[in-house]
Order: C-alpha cells, then structure tokens, then sequence
C-alpha cells in the first residue's frame, strides 16, 4: 500500500485574508482516523495562511527531486474559489516550482491554451512562478497497472519534463465527481483535454462529451488514472489539501454557490486515498456540511475512495497529527 475542526471566516471571495481556529473537534465523526502507526499520516492546522501552508507542508518532511510541477487549479472565470497566489506564492517559490495545469474538456475559459495562459496571468499565478499547460502540446500515456477499469490513462504530453509532483488541492464539492481533492486533481486536473473525456466515460470514448456516462465507472477511472501517475512518479509525489471556502461547486464552476461550512484548516500527506478521506472525514464532522454530504452522496463520491483503496493507491485509515496542539 502507498506511503503514503469551525472558524467564522469574513472572506470576501477576491481579498486574501487568512483565518485560524481554535475550536474544531477532531473526535466526532473522524471513523477512518487511528492510532495505528502503520497506516499513512496525514498533517493538519486549522491556520490558512502562507505561514500554515509552509509548516504543514514542512511537517510531511518530503524533498522534491529534480524538475518540480506545483499542480493546481487555475480556477474558471469570473468567481471561482481557487488557491489565492497570495496564500501560496511562499510554498511554491521554496520548491523553485512551476505552476502546471491542463485544459478543460466541457467550455469555458479554459479549454483552449492561448485562452487558459490568460486566466492563469489574471488570476496571478504567472507573477508568482512559472507556468505550463501540460496538454498544450497533447497527451503522454501512462499504463494503468492495477486497474478494472481502465488499461491506459492520458496525461499532458509535458507531463514526463517534470520530475516530481506537489499537488495542491482547494477541497470542495463537485457537480460530477461528487468532491474535489487529492485524486480528482491528479486524474481529470493531470488529464490532458482527451484524457478527461476517457476518465469521465469510463475509458469508452476520447472525443465524446463528458456528460451522460456511468457514475461508478467514473468514480473507479477516477481512482485508476491517479494510481497511473502515482505509479509512475513513485515517491516524487505529495499532496496538500486546503479546506477553505468549501462550496459545494468545483473551482471548474466560475459562479459557485457560497459556502455553508467555515474554513476548515489545511492537510498534508504522501498518500492521496488518506488525506481525501480525512478531509471527507473533517466535512462529515462540520456544522453547515449537509449541503456537500447530499452532493457527495449523490454523485457516489466515496466509490472514488472505495476503489483507490481496493486497487492499492492508498489508506484510507490514516494517523492525524495535530500541528497546533
């Protein structure tokens, strides 16, 4: 198996204030974590700012190799809830990493290269790094090995130019998948513009829509081309999940619902399947979660878990570890 809470918070959705708390109950409706030692560690603050990102991070004591990719949401015009530049321009700037992403299958803003490097210029994270879309140039394949889904997964062609992976995740709902962390951003947010099209169908179709397909075969494809690229970039990858304006929409959406849960805190873990499901775990357990538990539900958003744990991609038993007792 792989290595591997509510504040009031005033933000307003285009300043960059950051929240802390010191009230969130950790106990209530935690049922995957343990004090089991030999399962994954998943690190935790309630304190969303630059510096709470940077010890969080420090804290999972992974050193990047090589070329190193920052993966993260550019966020879909006009209002979306994507990771403000101003909260994690520090962490990025430490790894001497460079913003990737890839283009959107279903319109907007983002589907096309020349339209997608503006988006990333207005919303400020060509000023803090640089920055690729991975697909600009087509797709990379990766086998899938351990799969009953998918055989094969396509990723950007650049992807391969990098040598490891931070994965920074704004957590949120999501109208398709149900929630978007961890797995969702390495398998349609590394997926190139055909790539998603091939997760979102279940591996039927390349040039199809993304709509109208099978919830489960998704969720599984989902959980299948993660563990291609986890698979292949072995150790060289880590993730961080930043709960903070928890919509229950995606940062694909550019006019999401507000939230009903309060900010939350920031994870950080080697394994993905263990850190999602502690930020599942974390929304189960906040005051204003009804909202994104009947989206998830809906969508069979924890099938994503189930499987990726069942194919091997992860825990999802963790250990926590509370940075700010």
């Amino acid at each position: 198996m792989r290595r591997f809470l509510s504040v009031i918070s005033l933000l307003l959705l285009v300043s960059c204030a950051f929240a802390t708390s010191d009230d969130i109950a950790l106990s209530d409706e935690m049922n995957h974590m343990t004090d089991d030692e030999s399962v994954p560690v998943v690190y935790f603050t309630r304190n969303i700012s630059p510096e709470g990102l940077m010890r969080v991070y420090e804290a999972m004591r992974w050193t990047p190799a090589g070329n190193v990719a920052v993966k993260l949401s550019t966020g879909e015009p006009p209002a979306s809830n994507y990771l403000r530049p101003e909260l994690i321009s520090n962490l990025v700037q430490s790894v001497d990493g460079t913003i990737v992403e890839c283009n959107t299958a279903y319109g907007g803003s983002r589907t096309e290269t020349r339209m997608h490097y503006q988006v990333a210029k207005d919303h400020g994270f060509t000023a803090i790094a640089p920055f690729q879309i991975l697909d600009e140039n087509g797709s990379f394949t990766l086998p899938v090995h351990n799969g009953t889904v998918l055989e094969e997964n396509y990723v950007g062609a650049a992807f391969p130019d990098y040598d490891s992976y931070l994965v920074l995740s704004h957590f949120k709902g999501h109208a398709m998948a149900g929630f978007g962390g961890a797995i969702k951003n390495i398998s349609i947010g590394l997926g190139s513009s055909e790539g998603k099209r091939w997760i979102h169908s279940g591996g039927e179709s390349r040039t199809m829509p993304i709509f109208g397909w099978d919830q489960d075969r998704f969720c599984e494809s989902m959980a299948e081309a993660a563990s291609a690229v986890c698979d292949y970039l072995g150790d060289n990858i880590a993730f961080v999940n930043v709960m903070n304006r928890i919509s229950i929409d995606c940062d694909c959406d550019g006019n999401p619902a507000e939230p009903d849960i309060h900010d939350i805190g920031i994870l950080a873990s080697t394994d993905p399947v263990a850190i999602d499901q502690a930020a599942i775990d974390m929304v189960w357990n906040a005051d204003g979660s009804e909202s994104l538990r009947a989206r998830i539900e809906a969508q069979h958003g924890l099938h994503t878990l189930e499987h990726a744990e069942e194919i091997g991609l992860g825990s999802r038993e963790y250990r926590l570890v509370d940075l700010d007792v």
